[in-house]
């Protein structure tokens, strides 16, 4: 974290790094939180269409209604938010592997052709043998 009179050239990579993540979970939780309320007012919504089609309610039935149903409503999305995020968690996985895959063969046609390249480069300036 920065100080007063303190640059951020005299932070060293672990302490810009438990910043960004700092920053990265203060992030998360505020998308989780707008994204809660955006779920829950959208329940509350919804319920409210659905006890209005029910004109028999008394007043306190209606409210009964309504909270069950945001309740129930806010329970199927967390659920469904829940699988979302762990199959995402399985998807990343994947994606690393393969990426680091990739990359290990990606390092090893390089070596292999810098290693050609410089046996090609030793044949050719050593010239010919029997001049």
């Amino acid at each position: 974290m920065n100080t007063p009179g303190m640059n951020t050239s005299d932070m060293n990579s672990s302490d810009m790094n438990s910043s960004d993540t700092g920053t990265s979970e203060a992030i998360n939780a505020i998308e989780g939180f707008l994204l809660l309320e955006a779920e829950r007012s959208a329940a509350c919504a919804r319920a409210r269409m659905f006890s209005s089609g029910l004109p028999w309610l008394t007043d306190s039935q209606r409210e009964e209604v309504e909270r069950h149903y945001a309740d129930d409503r806010l329970t199927v999305s967390k659920a469904y938010l829940e699988r979302v995020a762990a199959r995402s968690a399985e998807l990343r996985a994947e994606y690393e592997a393969v990426y680091r895959m990739l990359r290990r063969r990606l390092v090893a046609a390089f070596v292999v052709c810098a290693a050609l390249m410089a046996a090609v480069a030793t044949v050719v300036g050593a010239g010919p043998a029997g001049t």
